[in-house]
């Protein structure tokens, strides 16, 4: 079973406009990597647009599939916050906020209208925008004899480990950064080595 190790974000601030019978909607793609950095976003875009009817919003943060959040600030339940957070997942982003902003047109549009316009909005906020690949990568710790460290050193370039940070007291202490997906591997390999330990 292979291990999806690699997530997207976007690189920077954009913007897109939606309209559907007269309705506007305005939709802002962010960059966030906590929700401190979501609120001051939704503030900014707030005073940006003090006079439209709703501020709907979604974002998801970091690795853990349970932070994220969706709002629909009045819109019926279900037709904003969700459709845009639907966008995010859709397109395997992460540390990322949009907002869409609506101006009322005057023709109400339905749960189905609504669905369509906060997607489309949010979709073409993304498309306004740079992706960004990221890959998932975990610290590990190893300990050892330095008389050993050759055929450490082999393993890692092997792998072509980045060393995070080194530590030499009474035994060698080594911590690089695996790919998520490699993390097995590699600790077959590791343990193939007698004189290894994981710290």
């Amino acid at each position: 079973m292979s291990i999806s190790d690699t997530y997207f974000t976007i690189t920077d601030i954009s913007e897109s406009l939606f309209k559907d019978k007269g309705s506007k909607f305005f939709g802002f793609a962010c960059p966030v990597e906590s929700e401190e950095e979501v609120k001051i976003f939704l503030d900014q875009v707030k005073t940006e647009h003090p006079k439209a009817r709703h501020h709907c919003f979604a974002y998801r943060l970091g690795l853990d599939d349970n932070n994220f959040r969706a709002f629909d600030d009045g819109e019926p339940s279900g037709s904003a916050g969700k459709p845009i957070l639907n966008v995010l997942y859709s397109a395997n982003l992460r540390n990322i906020c949009i907002v869409v902003v609506r101006y009322f047109g005057g023709t109400l549009l339905g749960v189905p209208g609504l669905i369509h316009a906060y997607k489309s909005a949010s979709e073409l906020a993304i498309e306004h925008t740079k992706l960004e690949e990221r890959i998932i990568t975990e610290n590990l710790t190893i300990a050892f004899d330095v008389a050993h460290m050759n055929e450490v050193m082999r393993l890692m370039k092997k792998h072509e480990l980045n060393i995070v940070s080194q530590d030499y007291t009474d035994r060698y202490f080594l911590t690089f950064e695996v790919r998520l997906s490699l993390r097995e591997e590699l600790l077959r390999d590791f343990e193939e080595l007698w004189f290894v330990e994981f710290e």
